[in-house]
């Protein structure tokens, strides 16, 4: 199953975050410092958190200026759901529980008291009331009374028993739980006495059954479902491993539960449990002497256990190894990478790495770069504990400590990862923001500590500090791509490029017409300043196109004088020269016109089914801005990205694949 949507209510900086979406695979959480991403991922991990693992604490996590509630007993912490999530269920999942249920949303909450609920929302069977079997249930019970008189003469009635059940229910009395069970328990008891050839009664007590069966069904569901909740896996640059590691005092600690070194020991605890040993048992090792001789059994059990210690380090030096060199990719000059070591001497635990000279140092003689990522590598693979594939990372400003083209690195393993692990990540950073990846960025903000956190699923924030990742990272790739890409095509805006990179996409595994690959799309923000944009460009004696919708703004900065010298008549690219709707001044979104229906309808909730139909002339972002339901340009283009990840280029009608096609053709000639 994948996370869905969530939010978090209560906790620590949180008032209410409000529901936010979760991407399939990888989504990334800006914002400025103090703004609370750190809290929104602490407490997603309570929804099913590795063992040992603190719990919510209403003391130290509930918010302090709301805490004489608690103290007053004004709130009770069982009441107070902090973590709240939807997930989405895959075909594993479905497998796993009732037909009836197949088609629902598992929604799962943590209290505050560290209690849990769920429930099944969407498509799913709703409980029955009393009101819909009343009828049912007087008439099967008058039918068996004396069917039973007959077969126990002098015994108690059915409808006797009946009437204690359902004692105090009303007409809108659902039928689950204990209410169900009973009910169920008194039909299976009544079922010897129905004449199997009374079709009649027969109907009557399949249609009763069935009612009851819907609460079996939905607690069978939900019992499956609770079993294959994703674990969480959250990590931040706290839980380090150590480079050498004292045994005996590590034990110590741990078993006198010591609280103020369990975060010094986290990262090393991770280790033992990677490796597969407990402190104690490694110290116990170093202790051995090794028996005497003559002693056969003895010595052989002492070899099977120093073999056993050293096949399970290499097992996990290789392990880490291999993920390492995923990432860290040696200097220029260098046969390979590094190798990492795991060793054991006495009473210390050391890790080390061997570098292309065959030298072993300590880790902490190494980068801080290199240590963070050992340390996340060994996290990740031991709190996973064998559940990788069901996993969900909660990634707390990865790779700080990385130059900024190792986190560029490092943003394509987060990738790699979230394609078996659902991750998300708190960032600052622009290298771990890619230009393409606007629309799985969430903003995180705090503008009033009233209001307290919140999470934004569209792009949006009402403080300027928490867009600054975005714009850095966008700053950063038009640096790189303003000045290296002989091929230029300029976008009027974010929008624009979303359309054409992924419809050209589409086209490109169908194998179809798409993008020369050497064409680098350039956003302007605005029709009016593409003429800047072609400017700098073609100083540098680039070859320049720009795309221009058919609209006034448009038409305005196709008919200026510098980007027409420019550029010419055949570099200048107009919606309208590859539609051939009846749109007069199409935009780009006129060019997916029917699809854009069904995702508005599907994805916001926008219907402009019948309009689009009535009016095949009006443009459609007018017939969509006109039905209101708060309507943007930027949520429309975000939602045809996230279609296009499940969809292939023959969901689109042929009309605007034959459009695209030309769009396409036309752009790749213009910049041949």
């Amino acid at each position: 199953m994948r996370l869905k949507r969530a939010r978090v209510t209560n906790y620590r900086s949180i008032v209410d975050t409000g529901w936010f979406d979760v991407e399939h695979a990888k989504t990334i959480m800006v914002g400025p410092n103090e703004a609370g991403k750190t809290a929104v991922l602490q407490a997603l991990q309570q929804i099913n958190p590795p063992p040992e693992v603190p719990k919510f604490d209403a003391l130290r996590d509930y918010p302090r200026s709301k805490y004489n509630d608690i103290t007053t007993k004004v709130v009770d912490p069982k009441s107070v759901t902090v973590t709240e999530v939807e997930f989405e269920l895959d075909d594993e999942d479905r497998a796993a529980i009732p037909e009836s249920m197949r088609k629902a949303v598992y929604v799962f909450g943590r209290r505050l008291d560290n209690s849990a609920w769920h429930s099944l929302r969407g498509e799913v069977p709703a409980a029955p009331t009393y009101g819909s079997v009343t009828k049912d249930l007087a008439r099967l019970s008058a039918y068996i009374d004396p069917r039973a008189e007959t077969a126990t003469p002098g015994g108690p009635a059915p409808s006797a028993g009946l009437s204690t059940i359902i004692d105090g229910w009303t007409t809108t009395t659902t039928i689950e739980g204990e209410r169900a069970s009973t009910l169920k328990a008194w039909l299976d008891k009544a079922l010897p006495l129905i004449d199997e050839r009374n079709e009649t009664e027969e109907k009557r007590y399949d249609s009763l059954l069935a009612a009851t069966a819907i609460h079996f069904d939905r607690a069978a569901a939900l019992a499956a479902l609770d079993d294959r909740i994703p674990i969480f896996v959250l990590f931040n640059n706290y839980f380090r491993v150590k480079p050498l590691v004292q045994l005996d005092h590590l034990a110590q600690r741990l078993e006198t539960n010591i609280l103020d070194d369990k975060q010094y020991d986290y990262g090393n605890v991770c280790l033992l449990k990677l490796l597969g040993f407990t402190a104690r048992e490694l110290s116990n090792l170093g202790r051995a002497a090794e028996p005497p001789a003559g002693n056969e059994v003895a010595l052989k059990t002492y070899r099977d256990q120093l073999d056993q210690r050293q096949y399970q380090l290499n097992a996990a030096s290789v392990k880490l190894t291999q993920e390492i060199r995923s990432v860290w990719h040696p200097r220029e000059g260098r046969a390979e990478a590094d190798k990492l070591h795991i060793r054991a001497d006495g009473q210390y635990l050391k890790v080390v790495v061997e570098d292309d000279l065959g030298v072993e140092i300590e880790l902490h003689q190494r980068s801080e770069g290199f240590q963070w990522l050992v340390s996340f590598f060994v996290v990740f693979f031991a709190e996973a504990a064998g559940k990788h594939q069901n996993a969900i990372l909660l990634l707390d400003e990865p790779g700080m400590s990385l130059h900024g083209l190792k986190q560029r690195e490092f943003r394509s393993t987060i990738t790699r990862l979230s394609s078996a692990n659902q991750t998300l990540y708190t960032t600052h950073s622009p290298f771990l923001v890619g230009p393409d990846e606007l629309d799985l960025v969430r903003v995180v903000e705090m503008t009033d500590r009233k209001q307290g956190t919140q999470v934004h699923t569209t792009v949006t924030s009402g403080d300027p500090a928490a867009l600054l990742p975005l714009q850095e990272a966008l700053g950063y790739d038009l640096a790189q791509t303003l000045f290296t890409q002989e091929r230029n095509l300029v976008l009027e805006g974010l929008t624009d490029y979303w359309y054409v990179e992924a419809t050209s996409a589409l086209m490109r595994a169908a194998g179809g017409v798409h993008l020369n690959d050497k064409v680098a799309l350039i956003m302007a923000a605005s029709a009016g300043k593409v003429v800047y944009y072609a400017t700098i460009l073609y100083a540098q004696n680039f070859k320049v196109a720009a795309l221009l919708d058919s609209d006034a703004a448009g038409d305005q900065a196709a008919q200026q004088e510098t980007l027409v010298h420019m550029l010419g008549n055949k570099g200048i690219l107009r919606t309208k020269d590859a539609y051939s709707g009846a749109v007069i001044k199409p935009e780009i979104e006129d060019l997916l016109r029917d699809t854009l229906v069904k995702i508005a309808n599907d994805a916001l909730s926008v219907d402009v089914t019948a309009a689009a139909a009535a009016q095949p002339a009006r443009p459609i972002v007018d017939l969509l801005e006109a039905a209101g339901g708060g309507f943007s340009k930027y949520k429309l283009a975000k939602a045809y990205v996230r279609w296009t990840r499940d969809h292939s280029s023959s969901d689109l009608t042929a009309g605007e694949q034959a459009q695209f096609t030309t769009l396409i053709e036309k752009i790749n000639k213009a910049l041949k």
